[in-house]
């Protein structure tokens, strides 16, 4: 059985930093594309982060230059180092995996993913 367990989300300041964990198990992580969504109250989810295979990552425009994903394959952890937070930034952040049978890169649709983490709340004061 597949499992994603995300952990570090918090309350924060803006210009505060956080870093997300997520920990995966039952799967064979180096063979998937792992990714960080979010989702705020009436909002759609929508991805933050991805990294590939290959360590290749992608970021939204809206997090560029401020977070960055990375994966430990010894680990089975992906990570999400989120600095110069703000308001706007406060959501669930969920960690997905995509085994990517069918396309190349960083999937940006929810549909792609074949597992999703339960989320952490993330929430930035102003």
């Amino acid at each position: 059985q597949v499992h994603l367990v995300e952990s570090g989300g918090g309350l924060v300041q803006t210009g505060d930093s956080l870093r997300l964990s997520c920990a995966a198990s039952g799967l064979t992580f180096n063979d998937y594309v792992m990714a960080w969504f979010r989702q705020a109250p009436g909002k759609e989810r929508e991805i933050v982060a991805g990294i590939q295979r290959n360590h290749g990552t992608y970021h939204s425009d809206s997090v560029k230059g401020r977070f960055t994903i990375s994966r430990d394959n010894a680990k089975s952890t992906v990570y999400l180092q989120m600095n110069s937070l703000k308001p706007e930034d406060t959501a669930v952040y969920y960690c997905a995996a995509d085994r990517a049978q069918r396309h190349t890169g960083v999937a940006r649709s929810v549909n792609t993913y074949d597992y999703w983490g339960q989320g952490t709340q993330v929430t930035v004061s102003s």
